[in-house]
């Protein structure tokens, strides 16, 4: 047994949470309550701003009235190459990871019925979307040799620490909308989401044998990792917007929270060797979100769009035992609502199309005070402002050409977002039991090592559309 044991200077659901992987949160803000952003081309270059616009499928992620305005039947296809870089800092001590997935990103589909009648009603249409992103992070920090767990036998120096995700994010809605007099338009949509994922925490040590002098490298894994997840999801959507004199359009749409089933299998360590895989399961609720949106058409030329997204409540997990308390217990201290504003364009010149957006997501968590190792290998009370997440800033550009009944569009998208990202913390204490553990030892930490992270993420995408 290796430990290390000090003094703890608060108490507060942000220690608790650190007794489970660190991931549990970041999974929860991120894959599990966090907006889809793969689209269409179109949707990707006008950084999602679309839900006072509307006209194809993927109004299904914002407002699914937007369908409704579609006058054409339309198929797309979407191919998506993503590529993401992490840097992680520790003191100084810095390393990069980066990695490329190619997939197909978006499918859909409108089909349009016309209502030839005399009232006003003039089309009720249908509408599929599915969407597939990429849940690959990898986040490698260096050690720090001040960083040291020991006894009369081994000295452990941190070497470095990795976390590993690998897995697959999607989402299929269905839905209708109606065309009202040309003028109001309603939707509603059913969202089936689907999650199946890896995660790994890992730290390796330099280890120094007392006795022989023998240096080596060991590999620790965090209790209860690796662990597997495959989760299904059920949400649903309504939606309404309208035109206004002058060209402008309104949009406000509303999306249930969504009901996570999630599956765990995972790895558990005893201090005995009696080691094993185990599994459990966990229900979540995300948050209800609201969307209100504004929109321009100077003419058929020239639009815009503008949408405002509000998560009204906090993720909440139904409670089992001590570790859904937890959680709940963090989030409801420590997570906001998280607010998302994102702007569009679209210029046409005859056949040509230009467009471009921006999007700006806040910080889904408050504030965060932790024991932290300072350089010197001492500890001391911190104050995280962006710990395990941040505020995200997406940029996106866009060309395309219609080819009468046939069109291709391109876009690139960038997004980026600083954090910080603590590990390493870890105790057994007879009740709770998070250490690190490898086949020889295990190491105690009640405080974390805490590294800045930089992720920037770069999508290229080809939609392919065949309107009839």
């Amino acid at each position: 047994m290796i430990k290390k044991s000090l003094a703890v200077l608060s108490i507060s659901a942000a220690f608790y949470i650190q007794a489970q992987d660190v991931s549990n949160v970041r999974n929860t803000l991120g894959v599990y309550s966090g907006s889809t952003n793969e689209g269409t081309a179109k949707f990707n270059a006008m950084a999602g701003a679309t839900g006072a616009l509307g006209g194809d499928a993927t109004s299904l992620f914002n407002n699914p009235a937007g369908l409704g305005v579609a006058i054409s039947s339309e198929i797309t296809g979407t191919l998506l190459l993503s590529n993401y870089t992490n840097k992680s800092s520790l003191y100084g001590n810095s390393a990069s990871y980066s990695n490329s997935n190619f997939n197909i990103g978006n499918v859909g589909g409108v089909a349009t019925f016309q209502l030839l009648t005399e009232t006003p009603w003039k089309f009720v249409n249908l509408g599929f979307n599915y969407s597939g992103e990429s849940l690959d992070d990898y986040i490698e920090t260096p050690g720090l040799n001040t960083i040291q767990f020991g006894n009369a036998i081994n000295n452990l120096e941190l070497n470095r620490h990795a976390y590993d995700r690998r897995g697959l994010k999607s989402k299929m809605n269905i839905g209708v909308g109606a065309n009202y007099d040309n003028n109001i338009y309603f939707g509603a949509g059913l969202n089936f989401h689907t999650v199946e994922l890896d995660q790994f925490d890992t730290a390796e040590f330099k280890v120094s044998d007392i006795a022989t002098n023998k240096v080596f490298f060991e590999q620790f894994a965090k209790q209860y990792t690796p662990f597997s997840e495959k989760a299904s999801g059920f949400s649903m959507s309504l939606g309404a917007l309208g035109k206004l004199p002058g060209g402008f359009r309104w949009g406000a749409a509303l999306e249930t929270p969504t009901w996570w089933h999630i599956e765990r299998v995972f790895n558990y360590y005893e201090i005995n060797g009696s080691d094993g895989v185990a599994a459990e399961n966990r229900n979540l609720r995300t948050p209800l979100k609201a969307t209100l949106s504004a929109g321009y058409v100077a003419s058929k030329n020239f639009s815009m769009n503008i949408d405002y997204t509000i998560g009204i409540t906090k993720p909440h997990y139904k409670v089992r035992g001590a570790a859904e308390t937890e959680m709940n217990d963090f989030f409801s201290d420590h997570a906001n609502n998280v607010s998302e504003i994102k702007a569009g364009a679209e210029y046409r010149i005859k056949d040509f199309r230009i467009r471009g957006g921006y999007a700006f997501a806040s910080n889904p968590v408050s504030p965060v005070s932790m024991n932290t190792y300072r350089q010197d290998g001492s500890d001391a009370l911190a104050t995280y402002n962006n710990l395990f997440a941040s505020s995200r800033n997406t940029v996106g550009l866009g060309i395309g050409y219609n080819f009468k009944s046939f069109y291709v569009d391109a876009a690139y998208q960038h997004s980026n977002t600083k954090y910080n990202s603590p590990f390493l913390f870890g105790y057994n204490d007879g009740n709770i039991n998070s250490s690190y553990y490898s086949a020889n030892s295990f190491v105690d930490s009640e405080s974390s090592a805490v590294a800045d992270v930089q992720n920037k993420r770069n999508n290229f995408s080809v939609t392919f559309g065949w309107k009839f």
